[in-house]
């Protein structure tokens, strides 16, 4: 059995070790706050660019349907161009003896 003196010692040490863990505990607290704060800023950075990077997928997807309407547009020009001039080439090429007497 402990005496009173030896009680006392035991108890004020108890009571350190009582005083460390809390503290120790409130340091690991304070820790994971910080660190969970950490974590939503760089999931809100993340958030924030993944949207950029949309946005600017979205706006290519834009310009790229532009760029393919108009090259469709002048495609359909050229063939069209070209359509006429060999028909053209066909009827000059037919009617030049009595158009040109050759």
């Amino acid at each position: 059995m402990l005496g009173c003196r030896e009680a006392r010692e035991a108890g004020t040490s108890s009571m350190d070790r009582d005083d460390d863990v809390r503290h120790l505990l409130r340091d690991i607290r304070d820790a994971q706050r910080d660190q969970l704060a950490e974590y939503r800023g760089l999931v809100e950075r993340l958030l924030e660019l993944q949207q950029r990077a949309v946005a600017q997928g979205e706006q290519a997807s834009r310009a790229y349907r532009r760029l393919a309407r108009v090259g469709l547009g002048l495609v359909a020009v050229l063939v069209g161009l070209l359509i006429f001039l060999v028909l053209i080439y066909y009827l000059l090429a037919g009617w030049s003896r009595y158009l040109f007497g050759v």
